[in-house]
């Protein structure tokens, strides 16, 4: 049995690899990085072609890569011990390769943030972990961000 954990470098993602460690049985990990190759940004987002230069496609294919080893490293350094990662080019959406690449390790679990670095157009497109949820035919954790320490407040008697 493989869990898959989807890893974009974000807090979100980070608090899930954390929680995988620590409520996860030492399952083989793989730790998946999804980008999108500048022609399926141009075909879904036709309108901000003048926008995109076309020089980042390389530089997002190397920063998926540093991502992908960035989780590796921290779900290790967080006690999974049988890690590997990947990045993998998305053709068609990020959730689509993510359940993709599930299908793909038989993996008897997904683990996804809840929010990614996509904040603003998770808002207006749906969020890439809901997505999963929803067409993933396997069993699908979401975790939520981690709480931000509170200031105690004194108790009025």
């Amino acid at each position: 049995m493989t869990v898959l954990v989807a890893y974009d470098g974000s807090a979100d993602a980070r608090t899930a690899i954390e929680f995988a460690a620590k409520h996860l049985s030492a399952e083989p990990t793989v730790v998946l990085t999804v980008w999108e190759p500048l022609l399926v940004q141009l075909r879904r987002y036709p309108l901000a072609a003048a926008a995109i230069d076309p020089d980042t496609g390389d530089e997002a294919e190397a920063q998926a890569e540093q991502h992908a080893r960035e989780g590796a490293e921290l779900a290790i350094a967080s006690g999974l011990a049988d890690v590997s990662y990947r990045a993998v080019a998305g053709n068609e959406s990020i959730w689509k390769t993510i359940v993709d690449v599930a299908d793909e390790v038989d993996a008897s679990l997904i683990v996804t943030g809840s929010r990614g670095l996509a904040g603003a157009r998770s808002v207006l497109l749906g969020s890439v972990s809901n997505h999963v949820l929803h067409h993933a035919h396997r069993p699908t954790l979401i975790v939520p961000p981690a709480e931000t320490p509170r200031q105690a407040r004194p108790i009025k008697a």
